[in-house]
């Protein structure tokens, strides 16, 4: 059997997918009443960081020990990636040492170049195109508030990112419907529009892609790597910040989150994410069980 890599949503069948989300669930409760197995002693999964994070580092490492194996953290400063050896050759020597190994990078290329030299899988912790592993944790939390997300109206509002293309994905996998707001200049992958244009709605007017929606979703209009564009963004996104108003036009029960670091009362209001409702710490959380339930699934299926 040929190694399986999660770089995308679609790397995994519908099916995965909503059998994975399950899984995570379960890992959750389980983990909540410490009736957890560690399954996986003397694994190890190979962390490689191009780009910093708070949340993608401490789920994939307590995660993994939880699982009973162990984690290695690896940035440019600590390996010879930062001093120009082939991406190949680190694949072909870090596959041979760890079990499974998550990279954070940049350009997308790189880490389906990671994987392809890799003998174990690989797991995309973010690109600049795709960020898959939020998706399985904003789905799961849909599911725990709201129950199975087919069917549904979501609203993306803001920047057509890494996160943006990674809900068109999920759009696909998970059917549901998918209306995005953003400015000219800003959208998402022309492909990925044109592959999915039966399920996305695409519109300028925040208010027309959150009406009736079932969960709203939104990002930071800066991510990683665009500071020096932050004053111009700031500009071209004034009117598309999520607030208590902008959520009005949706259902009465609809779910707001973000995949978090947050900037309030820019892309979103401080009173919105701070409500005693709001869904976005479980949402951080569930990256922790969701990625539990993915190494389980990718060391499993070696």
């Amino acid at each position: 059997m040929s190694t399986r890599h999660f770089l995308t949503l679609l790397d995994l069948s519908k099916q995965e997918l909503t059998d994975l989300i399950d899984r995570a669930i379960e890992l959750k409760t389980l983990h909540k009443q410490e009736l957890e197995s560690s399954p996986f002693p003397n694994r190890v999964l190979g962390m490689v960081f191009e780009k910093s994070s708070t949340r993608t580092r401490i789920s994939f490492e307590a995660g993994m020990a939880h699982l009973g194996g162990s984690a290695i953290f690896l940035s440019p400063r600590d390996t010879q990636l930062g001093r120009g050896e082939p991406i190949e050759d680190s694949a072909r020597v870090i596959s041979r040492m760890v079990d499974i190994i998550m990279v954070r990078t940049f350009e997308h290329e790189k880490i389906e170049t990671f994987a392809k030299y890799s003998k174990v899988p690989v797991i995309n912790a973010l690109t600049d195109d795709y960020h898959p592993c939020q998706l399985l944790a904003d789905v799961q939390t849909f599911v725990e508030h709201r129950g199975s997300i087919e069917g549904k109206r979501v609203a993306w509002v803001g920047d057509g990112n890494n996160m943006c293309n990674s809900y068109i994905n999920a759009a696909r996998q998970f059917n549901f419907e998918l209306n995005i707001a953003c400015p000219e200049g800003f959208e998402p992958m022309e492909s990925l529009m044109n592959d999915n244009r039966g399920r996305i709605n695409m519109t300028r007017d925040p208010v027309s892609a959150v009406r009736d929606a079932d969960l709203v979703v939104t990002d930071t209009w800066a991510s990683m790597g665009q500071e020096e564009e932050k004053l111009a963004r700031e500009k071209a996104f004034s009117g598309f910040q999520v607030n208590h108003e902008l959520m009005s036009y949706a259902q009465s029960k609809a779910l707001f989150m973000h995949c978090l670091p947050a900037y309030r009362d820019q892309e979103v209001s401080a009173k919105l994410l701070d409500a005693d409702d709001a869904v976005v710490w479980d949402e951080a959380e569930n990256r922790l069980h969701a990625q539990k339930a993915l190494i389980e699934f990718l060391l499993l299926s070696r």
